[in-house]
């Protein structure tokens, strides 16, 4: 699998789910599963970011329509 820096949530959620059910699932090799972990890792990050990009275009938006709905009060 390779990690493309530009994924979309969604897409970076999707491979980190399927990485955690093949380290459940599969008796891997030591070399194989730290692979994979250090994989998972990177794409816990990339999601993490992606959140809280997301998080902070909301709390603008949300301050901007309360401070609308203020002046229009």
């Amino acid at each position: 699998m390779t990690i493309k820096k530009k994924d979309s949530f969604e897409s970076s959620l999707h491979n980190l789910e399927n990485i955690v059910e093949e380290l459940e699932s599969k008796d891997l090799e030591l070399e194989r599963s730290l692979e994979m972990f250090e994989k998972g890792v990177h794409l816990y990050k990339e999601c993490k970011k992606h959140l809280e990009k997301v998080e902070k275009k909301i709390s603008k938006l949300s301050q901007s329509l309360e401070e609308e709905l203020i002046e229009d009060s």
